[in-house]
């Protein structure tokens, strides 16, 4: 007992923390009511029926907060003939756009806040002033949307602009107030606790924060996009408003099916993808053996110039492609005046030619992608253990026995996975590259779904067909991607995803 009570003497002294039963749970209770707010202002942001800014029936049901404080084209569409006839003031909306930017500025503030409430006690009490000031500009913002209904409401053309009051403004006034006194209690409350000298995060939060941008992109560019899937439903128009009297149930999924003509373009669409796709897959290993013949290259020189060179039109868009080609190969480009040198111009346009329509879109996407393609294919290379190299020169073996019997088996995982995914959306084939080249000789054999759904659907104006369509690709996608695998799951022991 006294040795015990020696060594306890002579510890250095250390900060002493006392627990208390429960006394944590208020705080962390309130920091959570503080991070599901601020998640629910951000993500209403997106929402289209939660724009509070829509302070009248003219301005477009599917324009949300964020683009109403970002694009102030988009909100006065409708209004430009009544701010020439000076019915309506260009200044209310201004203001109502300046407005809504406040609310996002504020909500900003508050995601960040609820980002910072996951760190220790000095992350946390930094972080509650940013929920406390983003609570008060949304307020302020708020109050700038209050201010320019009232003024629209009075304005000589309040009876044609529609005026309305959106009830979902007090939704948005609920979550400023309940983020301002939840913010405004941590600050007050956890004012003495003991505070760590620097800021520092679980890495479990912060490897989650650091991935949270990319989940934000996906939601707003690939998930929140599904919620256009209703005007499936409707028999809708562009610029015209969903509701009961358009409502038309599964007519537009019956016409998939009944009508002769929709049919055959289908089935006529169908077999360019099929086929485009197709090809793709029988040339999915050119960018496997092009890394392979680049990695065999020894002037480390050479091989960066090769690299680059290929790479690069990668990074040029679809119009600059179809630039080149038509300098090259229309009736005044270069390989016709070339052909001329020698008395064998025909003036032929190989542009606008049905011909091998199928093969020029491959070349043309080999041309373009085949360097980037292979930049995985040099990584997996340069992750294979040099020493079976070295055990194989030993055996005798030339560089094309190490090519096959190591670098290829070594490569072979990463290609069925690469194949895999392919086969899984063997339905996308894209839009840019056969929009750029279409014309009309060449429409019946280049036009793949997803150029056929924009034809449709903004070209041809039969937006419920156009969603319908894509819907049905998107669900039979989904089966490919499950049925990849499976056959992954089969072949390799794993799947994919």
């Amino acid at each position: 007992m006294s040795n015990t009570a020696n060594n306890t003497a002579i510890q250095p002294n250390k900060p002493v923390t006392v627990n208390v039963p429960g006394a944590a749970k208020p705080s962390v209770i309130l920091h959570g009511i503080l991070r599901i707010c601020s998640l629910v202002l951000c993500l209403s942001l997106f929402f289209p029926g939660l724009n509070p800014a829509r302070i009248s029936n003219l301005i477009n049901r599917n324009i949300s907060l964020f683009t109403t404080g970002l694009s102030f084209s988009n909100l006065t569409t409708r209004f430009t003939a009544m701010f020439r006839q000076g019915a309506v003031s260009k200044s209310t909306f201004v203001l109502l756009s300046a407005a809504s930017a406040v609310v996002i500025a504020g909500a900003v503030l508050c995601g960040i806040g609820g980002c910072m409430s996951l760190g220790n006690n000095r992350m946390k009490s930094r972080g509650a002033w940013f929920p406390f000031v983003g609570s008060l500009l949304t307020a302020g913002g708020l109050y700038g949307i209050y201010k320019a209904y009232l003024e629209l409401q009075a304005s000589r053309g309040a009876r044609r602009a529609q005026v309305v009051f959106p009830s979902v403004f007090y939704f948005y006034a609920g979550l400023a107030v309940v983020l301002f006194v939840v913010s405004l209690i941590i600050l007050v409350s956890e004012r003495r606790l003991p505070k760590e000298e620097k800021m520092e995060m679980p890495e479990k939060y912060s490897l989650f924060l650091m991935l949270l941008p990319i989940l934000i992109l996906a939601f707003v560019f690939l998930y929140l996009p599904l919620y256009g899937w209703r005007y499936s439903f409707f028999d809708y128009e562009a610029g015209g408003t969903l509701s009961r009297e358009n409502f038309v149930g599964f007519k537009w999924f019956t016409i998939l099916f009944r009508n002769q003509a929709t049919v055959k373009d289908i089935v006529r669409v169908m077999r360019n993808t099929l086929v485009m796709s197709g090809l793709g897959i029988l040339t999915s290993w050119v960018p496997m053996a092009f890394a392979i013949l680049l990695n065999e290259i020894k002037s480390n020189r050479f091989k960066r110039v090769v690299q680059t060179l290929t790479t690069i039109p990668n990074f040029i868009s679809w119009v600059l492609v179809y630039a080149i080609a038509l300098a090259i190969f229309s009736t005044e480009g270069f390989l016709n005046s070339f052909l001329e040198l020698f008395n064998a111009n025909r003036n032929v346009n190989w542009l606008m030619s049905a011909e091998n329509t199928w093969l020029k879109m491959l070349l043309w996407g080999m041309w373009k992608s085949l360097g980037w393609s292979a930049i995985v294919y040099i990584a997996a290379i340069a992750g294979i253990d040099q020493e079976l190299y070295e055990a194989a020169t030993i055996d005798g073996a030339n560089r094309f026995r190490k090519v096959w019997h190591i670098t290829v088996p070594g490569l072979m995982p990463t290609y069925l996975v690469l194949l895999l995914l392919t086969i899984a959306g063997a339905l996308s084939n894209g839009l840019e590259q056969y929009l750029m080249f279409q014309n009309a000789n060449n429409k019946d054999v280049i036009e793949v779904l997803d150029l056929y759904v924009y034809n449709i659907g903004i070209t041809g104006g039969r937006i419920p067909l156009s969603t319908v369509i894509g819907m049905t690709k998107s669900l039979v996608s989904i089966a490919l991607l499950m049925l990849a695998n499976r056959i992954s799951k089969f072949i390799r022991g794993e799947g994919i995803i």
